[in-house]
């Protein structure tokens, strides 16, 4: 934090590359990353270990697995296919499928706004299974296994006038999955980052944090059952574009300085804007069905 600014994201990977740029280890965090070069997609775990690991990093023991793929915003139908195979490894990774599984996908977020739709979207173009089976059974479907997948779009608290995580526990007590899958809009650090990320995490999600609005979270202690959260950024602080654009003048000036600079240049106004690209509407498409087909692959 550098006075009133403080940096806002909901990547691990970014909370972890704060230390880094100041050469700090933290204990308790463990950090693996591969890139595939064909491809062009990097995938970084980073595992919090430890309670002081989690502390430091502000977030939840557990791992962070962490996609980068620069054209995911691009229409390009076969690179999209990879990321969703991608995804689909880390899914089966994350959960065991060893027997017929219960799976419950939420779409958060507000379908009107197109920067807060994916989780919405990502519903949408599932394949839904649990009706089927409980309705006619795996032998009419010509099945001998299939999971039972089911979907719900909660909506967000100034349309339902319910906390997301009070819908859900409803739910869950209702249907009783095995795991819950939790599909959200996100915040980034980085520009660059915008659209062009995926975080799956096996700790859950706070649905609204990246934006300031911070509602329960949906975790397996509030729930009672494992929750996977799974995020693109779409968003970007407006006072963290004033940071970066002022990057190298910073970088010569001493600590103090800085922090006085950064106090008087960046009003506090920005603090509750943010910014999303101008194509998003195409890109949120795009993201979705991605998703949606990394799930489908890793479930049907």
């Amino acid at each position: 934090m550098l006075g009133s600014y403080e940096i806002r994201t909901d990547l691990a990977l970014e909370a972890r590359e704060q230390f880094t740029e100041k050469n700090m280890e933290i204990r308790g965090v463990e950090v693996r990353e591969n890139y595939d070069e064909e491809k062009d997609i990097r995938t970084t775990v980073v595992k919090i270990t430890t309670e002081n690991g989690a502390k430091a990093m502000g977030r939840p023991q557990g791992n962070y697995i962490t996609i980068e793929a620069p054209g995911l915003s691009m229409p390009d139908e076969d690179y999209h296919r990879e990321i969703s195979r991608e995804i689909a490894t880390h899914l089966r990774n994350l959960i065991s499928l060893e027997r017929e599984t219960s799976i419950l996908v939420a779409g958060l977020g507000n379908s009107a706004i197109t920067a807060d739709s994916l989780g919405p979207h990502v519903v949408e173009n599932l394949r839904i299974t649990r009706h089927m089976i409980k309705e006619y059974g795996l032998k009419s479907l010509g099945k001998e296994q299939m999971h039972r997948i089911s979907g719900i779009i909660p909506g967000v608290m100034a349309q339902t006038g319910m906390e997301t995580s009070e819908i859900l526990k409803g739910i869950v007590a209702e249907t009783r999955p095995d795991v819950v899958i939790a599909i959200d809009a996100l915040a980034a650090r980085s520009t660059r980052r915008l659209n062009r990320t995926i975080q799956i995490t096996d700790t859950g999600i706070h649905p609204g944090s990246g934006v300031g609005n911070h509602r329960i979270g949906l975790t397996e202690k509030n729930l009672q059952t494992k929750v996977i959260g799974i995020g693109v950024p779409t968003v970007v602080d407006a006072a963290t574009i004033v940071h970066d654009s002022m990057a190298h003048l910073l970088d010569a000036l001493e600590e103090a300085e800085r922090k006085e600079f950064l106090e008087e240049m960046i009003s506090p106004h920005l603090h509750t804007m943010f910014v999303t690209p101008k194509d998003v509407d195409e890109t949120v498409k795009y993201l979705s069905f991605t998703i949606s087909e990394g799930l489908n692959l890793a479930f049907c």
